[in-house]
């Protein structure tokens, strides 16, 4: 059975052998398998996420400014982690997610400051939808409340968080404007915010 099986995989067929087709088909995979792998993670670099005109001079500027770029523990989380999952599923899913906010940058919807200015609310409260619904996944990357030292915060940020951990709190409904400006006039009780984060 394994002889036939053997010699059926290299009989030729009217061109080349069913061995050598897979071979080559094998190599053709591995090859299209590293280049796309290769080009998901340049996206995931810095200098890609900040190489058009909006976030080089808009958002990229913010960035420096954030604990995640400069701190105390040398540590510097750029935009993929914080936007982008680690996982190799949901990261495909998030990548052709971004092939739609092209559009902005084909049609150049945010180029000037004032056009910016004008979407960051709506471009804010997207990301923090998405956040809220999954539990701030890119952020327990790095946070968790299991491996939080209380005693070792400070009693303003002691109390807040151990009483956001026995809510169930995500790391979203506090820590908005982290990584970014908050929109003008952001106000966490105001009335629009509260209807835009109740839309989960």
């Amino acid at each position: 059975m394994i002889a036939k099986l053997w010699q059926w995989f290299w009989r030729p067929t009217s061109r080349y052998t069913w061995g050598s087709i897979f071979i080559v088909g094998g190599i053709a995979g591995i090859l299209f398998w590293g280049a796309f792998n290769t080009a998901m993670e340049q996206s995931n670099t810095l200098w890609f996420c900040t190489s058009c005109h909006a976030m080089e001079n808009f958002v990229l500027p913010e960035y420096k400014q954030s604990i995640h770029y400069s701190n105390a523990a040398g540590v510097r989380a750029i935009c993929s982690d914080c936007h982008v999952p680690k996982e190799w599923g949901p990261k495909v899913i998030r990548k052709i997610k971004a092939t739609g906010e092209l559009w902005g940058w084909v049609t150049q919807a945010i180029r000037t400051r004032e056009k910016f200015e004008a979407m960051r609310e709506k471009l804010a409260v997207k990301v923090w939808l998405e956040m809220k619904a999954n539990d701030s996944h890119e952020c327990r990357n790095c946070h968790s409340y299991e491996a939080m030292d209380f005693h070792a915060q400070g009693l303003i940020a002691q109390r807040d968080m151990q009483k956001a951990m026995k809510q169930g709190k995500t790391c979203i409904d506090c820590h908005k404007g982290v990584g970014h400006q908050l929109p003008e006039g952001y106000e966490a009780d105001s009335v629009i915010y509260k209807e835009d984060m109740g839309k989960l």
